[in-house]
């Protein structure tokens, strides 16, 4: 059964739009998106498009379905995408490129900081030989867990798959999270990428949707199948309303999130009983030790303190509507566990 949090830490995807985002909604002009004349969809797709520094750009309803677009504009049926083991999309979007696409994944492990290591990407890209299936793409993701994938790092990673003739997508659910971090424009980090979706509705704020941005072919193809996929939305401007209103008004605060994440992870490391996994950007993870796990975290959610589970540890995401309030009482509600 669901249950509201007075301090949810679920995920980044739980804020409310803001007073002024639910103006922007309503005042929104309004067309047929299907029909490709809904003025607010065209302006966040071109806003977009140029922050990012690509030609095009695609409105979708959620980060999962602008990943799959992206795949099957990428690959067709028996080629195959190369990912992180831990990536969105080959963890968690239910095998959609396998299922919808026909596309094969081709999962490597990822080391503790995120990466995929650099020679097992080269020896994972196929030769070309009929009893394999061909490798067509590389899909990187940032921040993965959190933690944001360096310059240099995604430069060296898309060189090799450049080698290696594939093409290249970010799936940048958190990108702003990961430039905010870096200190870098976000051009600069979907530079070295084909396509790059970016999700509105976690540190973002905004209620639904993601873009994808790419070339204005892949773009045009991706659009064709974000229809095939149901993702056809009609007068989708109030929606896209949205995501305009954040991707104008609410990446920079999102330094704000980062800085609350490390108070928290800092008062975490207070108590031995507490492992601090990872802290970066604003995802927290911990591991409770065996012996009070249990009762931890029924204290936590006794206290209205929100949590998720996270590959067998425990999962912390700061946003938006977690006050500088909220962090202080949820580091009182930990302590007091010890007291």
């Amino acid at each position: 059964m669901s249950q509201s949090f007075k301090y949810d830490f679920r995920s980044d995807t739980v804020t409310q739009p803001s007073g002024a985002m639910r103006e922007a909604m309503m005042a929104a002009p309004l067309g047929d998106d299907v029909f490709g004349d809904d003025p607010t969809v065209k302006k966040l797709e071109a806003y977009a498009a140029e922050r990012l520094g690509k030609e095009a750009a695609l409105y979708v309803s959620s980060g999962t379905q602008s990943n799959l677009t992206a795949l099957m504009a990428h690959c067709g049926r028996g080629e195959e995408y190369i990912s992180g083991a831990n990536a969105h999309c080959y963890l968690w979007e239910a095998g959609g490129a396998a299922v919808l696409g026909s596309i094969q994944p081709c999962p490597i492990p990822n080391e503790a900081d995120g990466t995929i290591p650099l020679e097992k990407i080269r020896s994972a890209i196929k030769p070309d030989d009929p009893h394999m299936a061909m490798t067509k793409l590389l899909a990187l993701e940032n921040t993965i867990a959190g933690q944001p994938l360096s310059l240099k790092y995604m430069q060296a990673a898309t060189d090799i798959a450049r080698d290696g003739g594939l093409n290249t997508h970010l799936d940048g659910a958190r990108g702003f999270n990961a430039s905010v971090a870096l200190g870098a424009d976000i051009a600069d980090m979907a530079k070295p990428f084909d396509t790059v979706s970016i999700c509105l509705s976690k540190g973002l704020g905004a209620p639904i949707g993601s873009v994808l941005v790419g070339n204005s072919d892949l773009i045009a193809k991706a659009r064709r199948i974000r229809k095939m996929l149901g993702g056809g939305m009609r007068q989708a401007g109030i929606l896209a309303a949205a995501g305009l209103y954040a991707l104008e008004n609410n990446i920079e605060r999102l330094a704000d999130d980062h800085t609350n994440a490390k108070r928290l992870g800092d008062a975490f490391t207070k108590h031995d009983q507490i492992e601090l996994v990872s802290c970066h950007t604003n995802i927290v993870i911990i591991n409770p030790a065996e012996e009070i796990s249990e009762a931890f975290m029924k204290h936590l959610h006794d206290n209205s303190v929100g949590t998720v589970g996270f590959y067998g540890n425990v999962r912390l995401v700061t946003h938006l509507d977690v006050s500088d309030t909220a962090i202080d009482e949820t580091i009182r509600i930990v302590d007091r566990f010890f007291d």
